[in-house]
Parts: C-alpha cells; sequence; structure tokens
C-alpha cells in the first residue's frame, strides 16, 4: 500500500483534493418542495432501461441528510465538495418560474461549506434536464440552449458569491452520444441525427452558460468538465491507425475543438457535416469563449480497432479488447498510464487552461463486515492514479487538484444501486454511511492539505 503522507509529498502545498457527487444520484426527495421530473425520473421509470427499474426518489436520502452529509465530507479533512445542482428543483418545467425552495436548498448547501471551511465547486448540469424540455425536444433544440442560460444565470445570481469554481456541464460526451446515440442513458434515443443536433445544442449552452456566468460574477472561475477518452489503436495497422484518429476526434474532439479552438474536427465535418444543425452566426465565438479552468474525469481507456462492415457509419469504430487483464467490478479496464498519456496528448493538441481531476475512481462492490469496508483495489486505484497526476506536475502540467468520485455509493445511472464506487458505503436499507479503508486512506493524504507552497512543483 502506498503511504499517503509520502505520495502527498509529491504534490504542491496548494493542491486541492476533494470529494464530488451528482445531485441526481444522492440527493432523493424527487418530488419534494416543489422539484419537478427530470429526464432520468422518467426514463428511470421506463421498464429495461435501468438495472431493476432502479430510480432516484429515494437515493442516499442526501436532500434530509444535508448537515450529517456536509459533516462526513467535514470529517474525511477534504478541502473541496464537487457537487451539483439539479435543474428541476430550481426551475422545475425548464423554462418559467423559479422555485425558491429550491434555491434556499442549495443556499443551505453552500452556506453549510462555507461554514465548514471547504470550497465549493458546483456543476449548472449532470444530467438532469427537466422533463417538460422534452416537449421541445430536449438537447436537440436550440430554445434549450437559451433556457440553461437563463438557468445558470439564476443560480449564479443567488449562490455566485460563495461559490470557490463553477462548470457549465459534466461529461458532455454522455448526454450527447451515450444518450441520444448508443440510447443507454435518458432520453434513451439512438439516432445519429439527433445526436449531432444535440452535440451543437449542448456546445452553444455551454457558451452562453459562459457568458452569464460571466455576466453576473466575473471573477467565479467557470469552467467545463470532460470526460475525455485517450484512445489507442488496436494495432499498428493503417486500418487501425485511422480508425484510433477518427474515434479521437469523434469522442474528444468535437468538445475540444469547439470549445479550445474554434472549429468542429474537419474529419468529423466532412464526413458528418452535412447533417449537423444549422451553425447559426456567432455560434461559434460563444461556444469558443475562454474558461479558466477545465475538469477532467477519467476511469478507462478506450481501445477501438477499424470497422470494415460496409457502409459503416462514422467514426466506424469497433471496441478492442482490452491490454490489462485487472478490470473494475463494472468491467473497466485498468489503466493509469493512459491518464498520463490523456492529459500530455490533449495538451498537444490544444491550449488548455488550469485542469482539475474532477473525477477518478473505481468500482469495487464489497459490502460491510464487522463495521468494515476492506476496498483495497480501490484504494490502490486511487493511488495508482493521483501517482501518475503527481508525474504529470513535476512535467510541468498545471494540474491544480483531483476530486474523488465518489464521496459515497450512490445511483449509478443505467446500472441502478448494484455498482458502488463510493469511499464511504451506503446501506440503502438503513441509510448508514460508512466510511471505507479508500476513505480513511484518502483522508490521511488529504489532510496533508493545503500546506503552503513546497517544492513539490
Amino acid at each position: 500500500m502506498i503511504d499517503p503522507k509520502i505520495l502527498a509529498a509529491r504534490f504542491p502545498g496548494d493542491f486541492v483534493f476533494g470529494v464530488a457527487t451528482a445531485a441526481f444520484q444522492i440527493e432523493g426527495a424527487s418530488k419534494a418542495d416543489g422539484r419537478k421530473p427530470s429526464i432520468w425520473d422518467a426514463f428511470s421509470n421506463m421498464p429495461g432501461r435501468v438495472f431493476g427499474r432502479h430510480n432516484g426518489d429515494v437515493a442516499c436520502d442526501h436532500y434530509n441528510r444535508l448537515e450529517e452529509d456536509l459533516d462526513l465530507i467535514k470529517a474525511l479533512g477534504v478541502e473541496a465538495y464537487r457537487f451539483s445542482i439539479a435543474w428541476p428543483r430550481i426551475i422545475p418545467e425548464g423554462t418559467g418560474p423559479v422555485n425558491e425552495k429550491g434555491l434556499d436548498f442549495y443556499d443551505r448547501l453552500v452556506d453549510g461549506l462555507k461554514a465548514r471551511g471547504i470550497k465549493a465547486f458546483a456543476t449548472l448540469y449532470h444530467w438532469d434536464l427537466p422533463l417538460a424540455l422534452m416537449g421541445d425536444g430536449g438537447w436537440t433544440s436550440r430554445a434549450t440552449a437559451y433556457a440553461f442560460q437563463r438557468y445558470a444565470q439564476t443560480v449564479i445570481a443567488r449562490l455566485g458569491d460563495r461559490l470557490d469554481a463553477v462548470a457549465t456541464f459534466n461529461e458532455p460526451w454522455c448526454s450527447v452520444w451515450l444518450s441520444h446515440l448508443y440510447g443507454v442513458h435518458a432520453p434513451g434515443e439512438r439516432n445519429m441525427d439527433a445526436a449531432l443536433h444535440a452535440l451543437h445544442v449542448t456546445n452553444l449552452a455551454h457558451g452562453l452558460g459562459v457568458a452569464a456566468v460571466r455576466a453576473e460574477r466575473p471573477n467565479l472561475p467557470v469552467g467545463l468538465v470532460l470526460n475525455a477518452h485517450q484512445t489507442y489503436a488496436a494495432s499498428n495497422g493503417p486500418e487501425d491507425v485511422a480508425a484510433e484518429k477518427r474515434a479521437f476526434d469523434f469522442h474528444n474532439g468535437v468538445f475540444f475543438g469547439p470549445v479550445f479552438a474554434g472549429a468542429y474536427p474537419r474529419g468529423f465535418m466532412s464526413a458528418l457535416g452535412h447533417r449537423m444543425p444549422e451553425i447559426e452566426p456567432g455560434d461559434m465565438e460563444t461556444i469558443h469563449l475562454p474558461l479558466d479552468w477545465w475538469g477532467l474525469n477519467y476511469y478507462t481507456p478506450m481501445r477501438v480497432q477499424a470497422d470494415e462492415a460496409p457502409g459503416a457509419e462514422y467514426p466506424a469504430t469497433l471496441p478492442a479488447p482490452a491490454v490489462n487483464g485487472t478490470k473494475t467490478d463494472i468491467g473497466w479496464e485498468v489503466c493509469a498510464p493512459a491518464l498520463g498519456d490523456l492529459v500530455r496528448r490533449l495538451n498537444d493538441a490544444y491550449r488548455l487552461p488550469d485542469c482539475y481531476i474532477t473525477e477518478n475512481g473505481a468500482c469495487y462492490n464489497m459490502g460491510v463486515e464487522n463495521g468494515e469496508v476492506n476496498d483495497q483495489p480501490r484504494l490502490d486505484y486511487i493511488a495508482e492514479h493521483l501517482s501518475v497526476t503527481a508525474d504529470l506536475i513535476s512535467e510541468g502540467f498545471s494540474v491544480r487538484g483531483y476530486f474523488a468520485w465518489s464521496l459515497m455509493d450512490n445511483f449509478e445511472w443505467a446500472e441502478g444501486y448494484r455498482m458502488r464506487f463510493g469511499i464511504v458505503h451506503v446501506d440503502y436499507a438503513t441509510q448508514v454511511r460508512t466510511i471505507k479503508k479508500s476513505g480513511y486512506w484518502y483522508s490521511v493524504l488529504a489532510r496533508q492539505f493545503p500546506k503552503g507552497n513546497h517544492s513539490g512543483r
């Protein structure tokens, strides 16, 4: 086991160690205090969409256990908490009246963090689109981008004076491709045309959101959280090498390109540009507004080979086998070096601001035995990825913080409650929280910070 204090010595003294969650995954109270349904409420309640038809009605009951959960974060000794705000609590119909009780909840959350000396990193959108907006087409409709802008302005006007940082979106890859092309996430579309519209509308909403944040709070650091994929070719053959390049553009470039370079990737546009929605004058300039930081969510590499079937749709790739035999309980290959490869590659391709690792962690489903949870594989996973992060900092990359995913076990989207990512165990029948071995280890590490700048940079 890596000694957390020895690992800590490899990080600069102002490095931020935190934990992360998302509203729909932990809050529950899905009908309380004026909240109306999101697309995930509808999706969860449809047969065959989520494992066991699990839903977010109760989740970790965080909405009703806010104070004890904030005490838990404080007890872990971390410096920052990354959480998301539920749009259906703030503007329940997506447009129209603002729900004061929803804002009151996040007031209590942010004030509670401030009272405990914990930094507040808020995410405005973590997939829980108000269901009413599906009447206009949801993320395939430009109107949703403007609804998001108003929602962002509403939240920042109320909370922005006490936030330490804000992200517009979490993992647009998921809410675009996984939700509209692969059908795995809400709203469950399997349609390239819908996905391409969702792609541009989401990118536009991000830019409009940045503008809204800056108009309300010019000094609040605003960013975007991306689950970039480190793509690897299955072989050195020319077909697989070309497929890997297409995969990189399709899974990363369609977000990084517009945001950080002001353009969609050329190869992507030549293949699919004619099916994109109209890119109106000013759209790309809005999407390309400068950011103060960006967040990287990393779990596992993406290995691809060429799909040589006649007429295979761009990016014309197929999954390739894992190289490393170690997998987590959700089946994801463990490959810490890929995190380093990815950060180097993205910084080579784009001019990027300061980075935070906004999510990193592992699914292991150990339960409580004799009052303890021995999740050594999760501890090892986090330690290995933090070691790579320390290497990146020593190479000169501006990585400013790390947020473990997740603070606690929670609703794992299409997997329901059967997959556990927490460093704190949740017994869903009793809502009892039990800090896992990984949580205690991470706590020792986090307590070394902040400690004044030393020669770790």
